[in-house]
């Protein structure tokens, strides 16, 4: 599995440990990746993705999984999360 955040694309940083005579090393800098389960209160329906911590900040301050996926570009969204923020605008457009 990719250490990768399905929502917002955050991966793996590379660079330098730097002791104090100066030397350095390469070293990888991950980030905090969990899975979550996050319900939409539109499709009344839970989805398991594998976010990054800060993601899931972003998330409730934008008010849910909903409001999130509403708006985020398209681009940037996997196929499989694309179809789900149409069916939540879907639902929106209906009410």
């Amino acid at each position: 599995m990719a250490r990768r955040c399905a929502l917002t694309g955050k991966g793996v940083l590379t660079g330098n440990n730097v002791s104090h005579a100066n030397n350095k090393t390469r070293r990888r800098f991950l980030p905090n990746i969990q899975s979550r389960r996050l319900f939409s209160e539109a499709l009344k329906q839970s989805f398991r993705l594998r976010i990054a911590t800060s993601t899931l900040r972003t998330i409730e301050k934008q008010g849910g999984i909903d409001g999130f996926l509403l708006a985020a570009p398209e681009a940037d969204l996997s196929p499989e999360l694309v179809r789900v923020k149409r069916r939540i605008a879907e639902v929106h457009a209906k009410a």
